[in-house]
């Protein structure tokens, strides 16, 4: 994947794609309500992948490391829906899109995630670049509301190499709302490393 950092007020198209999963499985808002059966998935699993907190802080919480941001791309996509979930139509264009690896101090990959913006409103709200989304919206004092809408569960070469792991893998994409508006569209998929901490998936 082509690293590509651009300044929030380029207004080109940039073709850096993301890494979304090919799906074996996926459930909507309502299978996220209901949670799913330990026999699909482990209840710890459940807590990170359905629970509302920040994954940055149960990152930090499960392996004792500062949990660190690698932005590999911010790319304005203007008006595409950039083969996103259909909740992208929430978020006012032109879009941006950034894309980061999430890891521990030392240097192990824990996460993927990919979120879109109101390209015209972005640097009020990530004002340092290699911030976690949520130390950045915390250190503004912005209260927000995590609207998980989907989960996912499977393939992806290029997260394979990545992370250094074997998929399937889980992910999920939510909304983060306001002032009762939609903030921002994040999906995110967690490495099977995390089974050193949370047990095997199911």
């Amino acid at each position: 994947m082509t690293t590509n950092l651009q300044p929030y007020n380029t207004y080109n198209y940039q073709a850096t794609k993301w890494h979304c999963l090919h799906p074996i499985w996926e459930g909507d808002e309502t299978v996220v309500q209901q949670g799913l059966p330990h026999s699909k998935l482990a209840p710890t699993w459940q807590i990170l992948l359905l629970g509302d907190g920040s994954p940055t802080r149960h990152l930090k919480l499960l392996t004792g490391e500062p949990t660190e941001v690698d932005v590999i791309d911010m790319s304005l996509i203007g008006t595409d829906d950039d083969n996103a979930p259909k909740q992208i139509n929430a978020i006012a264009e032109p879009r941006l899109r950034r894309q980061v690896w999430l890891r521990t101090a030392s240097g192990q990959r824990l996460a993927y995630a990919a979120s879109w913006w109101d390209a015209n409103h972005v640097d009020e709200y990530l004002q340092n670049r290699s911030l976690p989304i949520w130390e950045s919206l915390s250190r503004l004092h912005t209260e927000l509301y995590r609207d998980i809408q989907g989960i996912y569960y499977g393939h992806s070469k290029a997260l394979e190499l990545a992370f250094g792991e074997k998929g399937p893998f889980w992910g999920r994409h939510y909304l983060f709302w306001h002032r009762g508006r939609p903030l921002t569209l994040i999906y995110e998929v967690f490495s099977p490393y995390l089974c050193k901490y949370l047990g095997n998936t199911k």
